[in-house]
């Protein structure tokens, strides 16, 4: 996750504030990343919330046992099917919606967090700011896997709920610090002494006035802690510290992992969900950038046709 939002944290310029003319979606389709990473989550999105399409010919639970164990690939199992005769493709379909849920739900959670931690540091000052400081420097110093491992095993191992919570509670400081560092820079600025001469409550400079100019760093963080979301969840499921009766990439890889798809030459069952988690990561992650370069033109490459009219 750190590598990813690492650019966001850059923007404390002005031009880091501004809309791009047009509005952000205009910007965003002139973005060749960006128009990539929308879709395939668009594609991600549409698989999660119609699976039923996508696999017309399942009737039932794709969980259900069938009669055809360790079966290679073929027209009527395009991924061939697991130990239990179920279909790997319906299943790779059907576990879109978890992981899906897992890094959206997870992914907000960790940046409404940021949000409220690190920007009432940096408006609130003194005592307020050297507590919430030091408590987001605590979290930045834990060593977070083995964290995730402990608090996924000990609080409730295979409950969906707490994965959530745990990777909530352990993906906000580094977003916490960058919301920080742009509120700070932010805090002196004319609009927010106009509104402090107005009269107005804290609450209402920071909801209405200090937010909304930092929407590309709080959409940017988002994409990150959900890319972060989704491949941790993805990790702990395969240790086996996920529900293993649930549909989801994680569970499909430990269920590969233990029923052997390697051994029996059966690789489309362990590449598929594997493949699926990455792809829904580049997602985000072209998202991410691209939201870093319309956020703050110094990131934006140079255009062939300017490079060449300059030389």
């Amino acid at each position: 996750m750190s590598a990813i939002v690492t650019g966001a944290a850059a923007p404390t310029t002005t031009t880091s504030t501004r809309r791009p003319r047009g509005g952000l979606l205009r910007a965003i389709m002139r973005n060749r990343k960006a128009m990539i990473g929308a879709g395939l989550l668009v594609l991600f999105v549409l698989l999660a919330a119609f699976p039923h399409l996508f696999v017309p010919w399942l009737h039932g639970d794709p969980r259900a046992i069938g009669d055809l164990p360790l079966q290679g690939p073929s027209g009527k199992h395009w991924l061939g099917t697991t130990g239990l005769g179920q279909d790997v493709y319906a299943e790779l379909i059907y576990s879109t919606r978890e992981s899906l849920v897992i890094a959206v739900v997870a992914g907000a959670g960790a940046t409404i967090l940021s949000v409220l931690i690190g920007v009432s540091a940096a408006y609130l000052g003194g005592f307020a700011d050297d507590s919430l400081s030091m408590l987001t420097d605590i979290f930045l110093v834990l060593p977070t896997f083995p964290l995730i491992i402990v608090l996924a095993t000990y609080a409730g191992k295979g409950n969906l709920t707490v994965i959530i919570i745990v990777l909530i509670l352990t993906g906000w400081s580094y977003g916490a610090r960058q919301m920080r560092a742009q509120a700070l820079s932010l805090r002196n600025r004319d609009f927010l002494e106009s509104a402090r001469v107005r009269g107005e409550r804290s609450s209402y400079i920071i909801v209405v006035e200090v937010l909304p100019t930092m929407t590309s760093l709080i959409v940017a963080n988002f994409l990150g802690a959900a890319l972060y979301s989704v491949l941790t969840a993805a990790g702990l499921q395969f240790l086996g510290l996920g529900d293993p009766n649930s549909l989801s990439w994680g569970t499909m890889l430990y269920w590969a992992q233990n029923q052997g798809a390697l051994v029996n030459g059966l690789p489309a069952w362990a590449l598929s969900p594997g493949l699926a988690v990455a792809l829904l990561g580049v997602s985000f992650a072209l998202l991410n950038y691209a939201f870093d370069e319309i956020s703050n033109p110094a990131l934006r490459p140079v255009r062939r046709r300017r490079a060449r009219s300059a030389s």
